[in-house]
């Protein structure tokens, strides 16, 4: 499992000084980027091979700007040409939300989802989510 430390900024607050509902998932979308390495090691959007397809989020407790946000990141489950990431957020030893996300192995040249090779598959199962 990976995590990611955010410190959470005033602009993301809302106007009850609470985290907006709207950072959650851009802050798991920068904490899945250990996961996208393994399919694209430099990043370059150029040889990009994933795409969303399923976004979840669940809010459990308030957020405030103030005290870092830690993200847990790992895989929950690995298909054919898809996996799943959970993810949880925590703040000051508190999970504050958790989600998940639906990745396809994806030709963006074809528009088709490709199967994941071997060495792909072995290393997305080595980072399970608890």
């Amino acid at each position: 499992m990976f995590e990611t430390v955010i410190t959470p900024g005033f602009y993301e607050t809302d106007a009850l000084g609470h985290i907006n509902n709207t950072v959650l998932p851009m802050w798991f979308e920068k904490a899945r980027l250990p996961l996208f390495k393994l399919f694209t090691p430099d990043l370059d959007p150029k040889k990009w091979a994933i795409i969303v397809v399923k976004m979840e989020v669940e809010f459990t407790a308030q957020m405030n700007y103030i005290d870092a946000v830690t993200i847990k990141t790992g895989v929950k489950h690995v298909g054919n040409s898809s996996f799943v990431v959970g993810q949880s957020c925590w703040q000051n030893d508190r999970e504050t939300a958790r989600g998940s996300t639906t990745l396809v192995h994806f030709n963006y040249n074809t528009q088709r989802s490709m199967p994941l090779d071997p060495t792909t598959r072995t290393a997305l199962e080595q980072h399970p989510f608890h």
